[in-house]
């Protein structure tokens, strides 16, 4: 499978910007100017300058043309460092109608300081003289070239290759399981993971069951002084963590050979250290001096992802995002950018919650955001079906290791899948509502699928985010059906109809049961969409485990993340 972004290639020619012009020296009446010394030098340029014309540029190749009410003009301060061409916002479409050319020859930076060296040394007494012009009022479009250049220096393209992006090591904590393989099988067998709440006493909730992990050990995976100590999402994170560079053969041998630099973490939450920050709070009603004092950094999102970084010993990007639900898709896209840039190599990325709380099941429980089938748990998520009455809480965490392409086979790496591309986008319509239409889900898929290059006619299944709300699930559903409704071979599921919702960790360990589904061959079902609603058509809506083609497909928590299928060699 693939998860891609695009990067557009660099620009070799003079970028325009727009500003007008009424600053002192640059429109045709004098600006009041101080009395000073500066006052009085730039008194006499300006009397100097208004003696010079616009053919003065000429003498070192700039072409001039005058322009009323606006300044074009090309900045070359100390051989770099300002480059840019300007203009007043209202003339901007005449900025459109110059002949722009290349002011660094065919290169960005390479020949560029050269050119710029003989131009501060010939000719600066030219290009003084054209500042002074523009200064005195006389409105001029400035294109300026490098000093002569050989043909072979013309003729040089710089040659810039894509940094393509793959998966290489999965790992993951759930209800469900806590290795990819696990964790798949049970999905594939239809088995339900929601159960009664075990961790506290709920009898008081009007809802007492959740995606609640039951068994769960550190031991391995966190120092036990962390562990006592730590809020489980950082629990949860640090294991799934470190399962996946496990997972991805980063052994101790290998791990010295690796860049440090060029290594990083990017992990979020949405809820982040619920648990540790509710004990502090309950601590300060004593005192002060009762209160942890781990409750700041252990209670905030970030400190996750620095706490790995630090076991591991990485040193490049490392921060959360915590963007509700969409917060492992935010993590992973964004990972992935850092990568193509080139700004890292390696990139563990995805996102951890661990909100089954009194306060995290309370706050659900007044937005009047849950289910409450206390009699069946095992059917309370059903994502489509008429009979469906809010989400179900889960927890847990996923963490993909993403990594280049080259990087990854120089260490002879298995390669899950390929990242292809993906993209943000915010509907703008309601603090918790969708927008009716799915307009910002269609936004996001179409944009996914244009910056990714995949044919949307090639998406054959769509791992939806579909929560089991009423306002959620059919919108989702028609943006998908605008986007993919003609294609026959669409499959859609929902993975929380058996985890229930992870919050910020929906993203990864839906990515992680997609890229499960493109590895085996086979799509797990969606359970209990046993009415479905009206409008939705069961076509693709499978209620038992179906084979998958090694087609597109793309995994939806309100970021599109477009993957491709590939046989094993097609790597080499």
């Amino acid at each position: 499978m693939a998860f891609t972004a695009a990067t557009s290639p660099l620009c070799t020619w003079l970028i325009a910007a727009c500003v007008t012009n009424s600053v002192a020296g640059l429109t045709g009446n004098d600006a009041p100017v101080s009395s000073g010394p500066l006052g009085r030098r730039l008194k006499r340029r300006i009397a100097r300058s208004k003696q010079l014309t616009a053919e003065s540029w000429l003498g070192i190749g700039v072409q001039a043309a005058s322009r009323s009410g606006q300044s074009l003009v090309a900045f070359c301060e100390s051989g770099l460092s300002e480059l840019g061409t300007f203009c007043s916002l209202q003339g901007f479409k005449e900025c459109n109608n110059l002949k722009q050319e290349s002011l660094f020859g065919d290169g960005f930076f390479g020949e560029s300081l050269r050119g710029l060296r003989g131009l501060r040394g010939s000719g600066s007494k030219s290009i003084r003289a054209g500042r002074r012009a523009v200064a005195a009022g006389k409105a001029s479009a400035v294109v300026v070239q490098p000093a002569k250049e050989s043909e072979q220096k013309k003729n040089k393209k710089t040659a810039t290759k894509q940094r393509r992006v793959v998966v290489t090591g999965m790992g993951l904590v759930s209800c469900h399981g806590h290795d990819p393989d696990t964790f798949y099988e049970n999905l594939l067998t239809g088995k339900s993971g929601i159960t009664e709440i075990e961790r506290f006493d709920c009898r008081d909730f009007p809802t007492r069951f959740a995606g609640e992990i039951k068994s769960f050990s550190t031991e391995g995976w966190v120092a036990g002084k962390f562990a006592r100590r730590m809020d489980r999402f950082m629990l949860y994170l640090l294991t799934a963590g470190k399962k996946a560079v496990m997972d991805a053969d980063i052994s101790e041998e290998v791990m010295k050979d690796l860049d440090k630099s060029k290594c990083g973490v990017l992990i979020g939450s949405a809820m982040g250290g619920m648990q540790v920050f509710n004990d502090a709070i309950e601590a300060l009603r004593v005192s002060y001096r009762k209160m942890n004092p781990f409750c700041v950094p252990f209670a905030t999102t970030n400190m996750g992802s620095a706490m790995l970084a630090m076991d591991l010993g990485w040193m490049g990007p490392n921060y959360s995002i915590s963007t509700a639900c969409a917060t492992s898709n935010f993590c992973m896209l964004s990972a992935a950018n850092h990568i193509i840039r080139g700004e890292a190599d390696v990139m563990l990325s995805g996102g951890s919650d661990a909100a089954i709380i009194p306060i995290g099941l309370g706050g659900f429980v007044a937005c009047r955001a849950l289910s409450q089938r206390n009699d069946d748990p095992a059917k309370a998520s059903r994502p489509w079906d008429k009979n469906r009455d809010g989400f179900v809480m889960g927890e847990g965490a996923g963490v993909l290791l993403l990594e280049e392409l080259e990087h990854a086979k120089t260490r002879g790496a298995e390669i899950y899948a390929e990242f292809l591309g993906g993209s943000f986008t915010c509907d703008a319509y309601h603090m918790t509502e969708p927008h009716p239409e799915g307009a910002g889900v269609l936004l996001c898929i179409e944009k996914a699928l244009a910056q990714s290059g995949v044919n949307k006619t090639d998406v054959n299944y769509v791992n939806a985010h579909a929560t089991s709300t009423k306002a959620g699930d059919l919108q989702e559903y028609k943006a998908l059906m605008k986007a993919f409704g003609g294609n026959p071979e669409l499959k859609v599921n929902s993975t929380k109809s058996m985890v229930g919702h992870l919050l910020g960790a929906a993203g990864a360990v839906e990515a992680i049961a997609t890229i499960q589904a493109i590895r085996s061959g086979w799509v797990h079902p969606t359970i209990n969409l046993e009415d479905p609603e009206s409008e939705v058509n069961l076509g693709g809506f499978r209620c038992v485990s179906v084979p998958l083609k090694f087609l597109s497909c793309l995994q939806l928590p309100n970021i599109d993340l477009a993957c491709k299928g590939y046989e094993r060699d097609s790597w080499r």
